[in-house]
């Protein structure tokens, strides 16, 4: 039987914890690239796959699996170790990529964006909680700033190096940049990366609680994203999802109260600064993908950017959130840990971003679009440290593993059921704002299927050979062809900036709620070490 070990890093020399951070800060920017990188190709992506109707569900996939595995994983760490679940993440993480590269139609892409998904859930909440453990919570804000700078050069790299690749080669190519760092990665943790077991007696595992969260999540979103698109709200399948939820969140509550070793310790959310901090993340998490997601999609389909100029766009929005990021977690080490006042600033920074951004449209210039989303950005960056402190400040230290997991869980929830609300919004927007927009004379010449798939698909105009074809039919059928596709293109722009608008709203709203809320949180003192329990 192996030796307990410490259950805190402290008990390491330095040179490993030097190697142990290493590890962490490589395998946070490969999966922070990966993201940013997929952002700013996603139009392209759903333009070559014909599936607009799915926009959303290539990121929604990724975020519901890493949702359900962050809180797993997070409890298993606690009861086994964090090393044997980062490996593995990572290699999961990297298998699916190349198969992600590979796929041939949006189903294909969709599957192996989940199973990329689950290796980021491994990967994301193992992060957070090895900081956790090499740190308390009055140290761990200075090291943020290298967290941040890890994040800043994928903020950097990724968007424009996403452009550039889908620009030059395909977007097939931003899924396999992530093999030769997977597997550098891999080495380093498999030779490097200390395997700490925790002191404290493992334990049943809760495999009741593990299939009940994970039916309950997926169900879910599943209904939020079929309800108002592909299924009506009231339709058999929307409601029997909505059903199954709750008939599974139930069923977790009762396992959970119940259990010896609950997967989730409901006595977690008795305490006020968690349960506030985990309100103010979700409705955050809304805001933040809302601009993650669309604001490519607004520069690429509305202003008229190509995916390089569009990811080059989305760095400043990156950059501002690791600027926030940065600046809020040395303030919080350095200041006293006033996380309440610091939170504030934040989320009002970011209320006013957003609000700016529902009053861009066709005619907004680049240089007000950049401005709106770096103040979205900053005053993100500046709220996401504080919770994940304040968060592990309130919990015990034997619950550390989990309750850590439930920030990025939260958020990844809140993020999902954001973009499940958003799809259907998207869709249904375009499809009327463009259907009333259209020039009657388009509408004579243009084939009936031609224009009902552009109302499926409006980034169909962005494949050349697409936009030829429809172009020469225009031409051909009119003198004034060449100003009619003009008319075509101005038509997509105004109904999808219109739908996009939309999206900003609701997004402003949820920020909204998040101010509010963040108001009831209690501040204490941030503990200088790890305490007794």
């Amino acid at each position: 039987m192996d030796t307990a070990a410490p259950t805190s890093f402290h008990a390491l020399p330095k040179h490993k914890i030097v190697f142990t951070m290493v590890g962490v800060l490589l395998a946070m920017f490969m999966g922070s690239l990966d993201q940013t990188i997929v952002d700013t190709a996603m139009p392209r992506i759903v333009a070559d796959l014909s599936g607009f109707e799915h926009y959303t569900w290539i990121i929604t996939v990724y975020i519901i699996a890493s949702a359900i595995a962050v809180p797993i994983v997070g409890k298993l760490t606690d009861m086994f170790g964090r090393k044997p679940f980062y490996l593995g993440g990572i290699i999961i993480f990297t298998i699916a990529s190349i198969f992600s590269g590979l796929s041939r139609n949006m189903p294909e892409i969709i599957i192996f964006r989940g199973i990329q998904g689950l290796g980021a859930g491994a990967m994301m909440a193992n992060a957070f909680i090895v900081i956790s453990d090499i740190f308390p919570p009055a140290e761990r804000g200075k090291y943020q700033g290298l967290i941040s700078g890890v994040f800043g050069m994928s903020a950097i790299i990724g968007p424009t190096l996403g452009g550039l690749i889908t620009d030059r080669l395909s977007w097939h190519w931003i899924f396999y940049v992530n093999v030769p760092l997977g597997i550098l990665i891999i080495i380093l943790f498999t030779f490097f990366f200390p395997y700490i077991r925790p002191n404290a007696k493992r334990g049943k595992i809760d495999f009741p609680g593990m299939v009940t969260l994970s039916l309950g999540v997926m169900s879910l979103l599943l209904a939020l994203s079929w309800a108002g698109g592909q299924y009506p709200w009231l339709s058999f399948p929307v409601i029997g999802l909505l059903s199954l939820f709750a008939l599974m969140l139930l069923s977790f509550l009762y396992i959970e109260s119940h259990s010896s070793n609950p997967l989730i310790p409901l006595s977690l959310f008795r305490n006020r600064i968690i349960y506030i901090a985990e309100i103010v993340v979700f409705m955050t998490a809304i805001g933040m993908f809302a601009a993650i997601i669309f604001v490519p999609l607004f520069f690429q389909g509305v202003l008229g950017a190509t995916a390089t100029i569009s990811g080059g766009f989305l760095t400043p929005m990156m950059l501002g959130q690791v600027t926030g990021s940065f600046t809020s977690g040395q303030l919080l080490s350095r200041a006293g840990g006033h996380y309440r006042m610091q939170g504030f600033m934040g989320l009002l920074i970011m209320c006013v971003g957003v609000f700016l951004l529902t009053r861009m449209s066709p005619s907004t210039g680049y240089g007000i679009a950049v401005v709106n989303i770096v103040l979205t950005g900053f005053g993100l960056g500046m709220t996401m440290p504080l919770y994940t402190i304040a968060v592990q400040n309130a919990a015990p230290y034997r619950m550390l593993g989990v309750a850590t997991s439930t920030v990025p869980f939260i958020r990844s929830i809140g993020a999902s059921m954001g973009l499940a609300i958003f799809n259907p919004i998207l869709n249904s927007q375009f499809a009327s704002h463009f259907t009333s927009g259209l020039p009657q004379a388009v509408k004579d010449i243009l084939p009936v299927e031609q224009i009902e798939g552009l109302t499926r698909n409006p980034q169909l105009l962005m494949n050349e050979e697409t936009e030829a074809g429809i172009k020469e039919i225009l031409m051909q059928a009119s003198p004034q062809g060449e100003q009619l596709f003009e008319q075509l293109q101005q038509s997509v722009r105004e109904a999808l900036s219109s739908a996009i608008h939309h999206i900003f709203i609701i997004a402003f709203v949820a920020v909204i709620i998040a101010v509010l809320v963040h108001f009831f949180i209690k501040e204490i003192p941030l503990r200088k070490d790890h305490g007794n329990d």
